[in-house]
């Protein structure tokens, strides 16, 4: 059965098996790889004579700080703007220290503390009353008794109470089960990574007490624009695979254009600075741009001649820009009069634009 999207650890199977074959440096207790070979399969390199293709572009030392946290007793929060990495990120530590990234938590308004502690099967705990069969395990409490590394994504849309939750957890690393009188108790291997942004609304605040027990990498935008169009490029190309997309259908040019147009909108000016422009509410994350491009290459396969042209990425640029229909539609509409249509090479871009407005 083929599906849409495969877990790190089965779509990367062949590199982190190469590493493990070929790492000999010392791996902690319940690692598949030493922190040096992980950081290898995060950043790239190579593992005998296989090629890793490059998981992370950013700061090495960054990774190097993630993973060394990780085998200490210390849990790893993810900071940063949506976009920069965060998921992607975790998810390939998970893969590469436990081979298991799917003991996840998706944070939202609605998690209750089941979602990180545990649960009850309710038929069984009516029929047998509290029992280990009747217990229902989080993905949390599945990690403590693997040893394996657990997932919690957007941390601060969790209510701050439930949040609290992880305090005792990863203070004592011990989860009560009262119910029980019982405890289940860390293996070797186990730890958390979290990922929290503060840009977005509904955010709520972790604890000073909570805060206390992550260390905390924040993760940057992409620094240069080169940089940007360069991640832009490498992811869409993956997508396209995936799809069987043709090449040609996201040429550099297109990204180019795109990743230029969210950096000057994000940057509130010009790329060469000459021009102070208005920032629209959208974050015009790099995640944002990989999407637009990935919607005007299926515009141009289904509906075009098979290369995303202009009109295929104007399609998507609004709709990605203007968040709040007021103020950001005027932001946008100054942004087209007063630098894409004064630039020769971006002429059909703009009218592109225009023709969608109506």
């Amino acid at each position: 059965m083929q599906v849409i999207r495969q877990h790190a650890e089965l779509a990367y199977a062949a590199e982190l098996v190469a590493l493990a074959n070929t790492d000999e440096r010392p791996r902690p207790e319940g690692w598949r790889l030493s922190p040096w070979a992980v950081v290898t399969y995060l950043i790239g390199g190579k593992a005998g004579e296989l090629d890793i293709e490059p998981k992370y572009f950013g700061n090495r030392r960054l990774m190097e700080i993630a993973v060394a946290t990780l085998a200490t007793d210390r849990a790893l929060l993810l900071l940063g703007v949506p976009g920069t990495a965060k998921t992607w990120v975790s998810e390939h530590l998970a893969a590469a220290i436990s081979g298991d990234s799917t003991l996840l938590v998706q944070g939202t308004a609605g998690t209750n503390e089941d979602a990180l502690r545990y649960g009850w099967n309710y038929a069984r705990l009516i029929a047998e009353g509290p029992s280990e069969n009747a217990l229902v395990a989080s993905p949390v409490l599945t990690a403590m008794r693997d040893g394996k590394i657990g997932r919690i994504e957007e941390l601060t849309r969790i209510p701050a109470d439930v949040q609290d939750a992880l305090i005792t957890l990863l203070s004592e690393k011990t989860l009560p089960v009262p119910e029980l009188n019982s405890e289940v108790q860390a293996r070797r291997g186990f730890n958390l990574i979290a990922t929290a942004n503060d840009r977005d609304k509904g955010v709520n605040e972790l604890s000073a007490a909570l805060r206390r027990r992550f260390n905390t990498v924040v993760l940057p935008l992409p620094a240069s624009l080169d940089e940007e169009v360069h991640i832009v490029q490498n992811r869409v190309n993956a997508l396209g695979k995936a799809l069987e997309l043709p090449p040609e259908a996201a040429p550099l040019l297109e990204i180019r254009r795109l990743v230029t147009i969210f950096r000057e909108l994000r940057n509130g000016k010009t790329e060469d600075g000459r021009e102070k422009l208005k920032s629209p509410s959208a974050t015009l994350s790099t995640a944002e741009a990989i999407s637009v491009i990935h919607q005007g290459q299926s515009l141009a396969v289904h509906f075009g001649d098979g290369e995303l042209r202009a009109h295929d990425l104007a399609a998507g640029l609004a709709g990605a820009v203007i968040k709040d229909p007021g103020a950001d539609k005027t932001v946008w509409t100054e942004y087209l009069e007063t630098v894409v249509k004064k630039r020769e090479e971006w002429k059909d871009l703009y009218r592109a634009c225009k023709e969608l407005e109506g």
